[in-house]
């Protein structure tokens, strides 16, 4: 088996594919970028919850997904923008609105992961990882 060249395109396929499918959870292996990504989801309510999982190796994120009253996923899109073959950064005065702003932007910072409107006011720019709405 092939080691994975793109861990943040990975997850976001994780979570799509797990939604698509209705399940309650889904495993994705553990980063500390991922759990940061997952903390914000769970803030801005895409999903329910995340726990730490130790297998012994470098662990696992079980992401506990959240669904609508009709059985939609809460999460409708998501879509990984800097790529490993084409990185993409942005300045603070040019940081993207998704949706106009419904949606969220994940950027990775010098002073962490966050949202595009948290970059926004912090004044920072940085590498745009995900669109998700």
């Amino acid at each position: 088996m092939s080691a994975i060249s793109d861990p943040v395109g990975d997850y976001l396929t994780r979570i799509r594919n797990a939604a698509k499918a209705n399940h309650p959870y889904t495993d994705i292996p553990a980063s500390k970028q991922k759990r940061a990504i997952t903390q914000i989801l769970v803030d801005k309510g895409y999903v329910r919850k995340f726990i730490d999982i130790d297998d012994g190796k470098q662990g696992l994120l079980r992401v506990y997904l959240k669904y609508q009253k009709g059985g939609r996923p809460v999460i409708d899109f998501l879509k990984r923008v800097s790529k490993p073959g084409l990185r993409k950064y942005v300045g603070a005065n040019d940081l993207p609105r998704v949706k106009n702003g419904l949606g969220i932007a994940v950027i990775s910072t010098s002073q962490g992961v966050m949202t595009d409107k948290e970059a926004r006011q912090a004044g920072i720019g940085g590498e745009v990882l995900a669109y998700i709405f």
